[in-house]
């Protein structure tokens, strides 16, 4: 190449001293590297991350008509500490956040959240409307035509929303809790979409928590009352398992307490038979008449033993 061959040394035509050629080839060096250095900046300009993103080191100022030997402003430490992410390394999850780069989303847990979404939102689709109003359903206690269609849906009830404050003693809505409850239904039972209907809404207490089950007020106090017979056959029913839990609840006490007493008991008389003195006697030792003595090596008690 032109550029790679050595500079020639010697000057014939005799233009131009040594000193203008000297200044000569530093300035072409210096227009050489000032050339490398910009294809350096546009090629590193050009390339992408993983997240076709600029990557950060390219963030500096590639203008020709930047001061030379300018350096970013220092933050102010009275704005207080702050968090910096880098954002070519973040991930859109599709869900409303960024997750850094390297920490995994759990796609079960997405999944599981959009199915559950998914049932919830096909119990919400409103049929379509007749333009003769004769037609349309209306509802079963004032006659009107803005009905509930999630009710209409779920339950099969027409009823509009006005009559459901009114009536909240016949068309609340009770929680699965309140079924087993107060009205003693098992969980088979309850799940049983066509024995007994239920709405699915989120639950509240967090949002990768089942769908909470809602249930109708008469159509769970009918079924209650096919099952058990009748609502005094209920209440019967549910005082006695109310006195069995109790009974049981103060069998169990009585069993703890009495297995405490016995274990404080076992160590208190424990506790006495370690504590008591056991003599260590010494052989008899001969005295006048036929009577010995006999000493305690460790209190020093003594008795008196006859010789036969």
């Amino acid at each position: 190449m032109a550029d790679s061959a050595a500079p020639p040394n010697d000057n014939p035509a005799g233009l131009i001293d040594s000193d203008q050629l000297k200044d000569f080839q530093l300035n072409r060096l210096r227009a050489k590297a000032r050339q490398r250095e910009m294809e350096q900046e546009r090629s590193a300009s050009s390339s992408t991350n993983l997240n076709n993103k600029r990557p950060l080191s390219v963030t500096t100022s590639t203008s020709p008509t930047r001061p030379k030997g300018s350096r970013p402003l220092k933050r102010d430490s009275r704005l207080g500490q702050y968090f910096e992410y880098d954002l070519s390394k973040m991930v859109n999850s599709k869900g409303g956040f960024l997750v850094e780069e390297g920490k995994e989303v759990d796609e079960a847990v997405r999944r599981k959240e959009k199915m559950r979404e998914r049932q919830r939102n096909m119990q919400n689709i409103e049929p379509p409307i007749n333009l003769d109003p004769a037609l349309n359903p209306k509802c079963i206690e004032c006659g009107s035509i803005d009905i509930d269609q999630a009710f209409r849906n779920v339950f099969s009830c027409l009823v509009c929303k006005s009559c459901q404050n009114k009536m909240q003693e016949k068309y609340s809505l009770l929680t699965k809790t309140e079924c087993k409850e107060d009205y003693l239904l098992t969980d088979a039972e309850l799940r049983d979409q066509e024995l007994m209907p239920h709405m699915l809404k989120a639950n509240p207490h967090k949002s990768t928590y089942a769908n909470m089950m809602l249930f109708l007020r008469c159509q769970v106090e009918d079924f209650a009352w096919k099952k058990w017979g009748s609502p005094e056959a209920l209440d019967a029913e549910y005082e006695k398992r109310m006195a069995d839990k109790k009974k049981k609840k103060n069998k169990k006490f009585e069993e703890s307490l009495r297995d405490l007493r016995k274990r404080t008991k076992e160590g208190i008389w424990q506790k006495r038979k370690d504590e008591e003195h056991k003599h260590v006697f010494s052989e008899v030792q001969g005295g006048s008449g036929g009577v010995g003595q006999q000493v305690c090596h460790t209190c020093g008690f003594t008795i008196d033993v006859e010789e036969l």
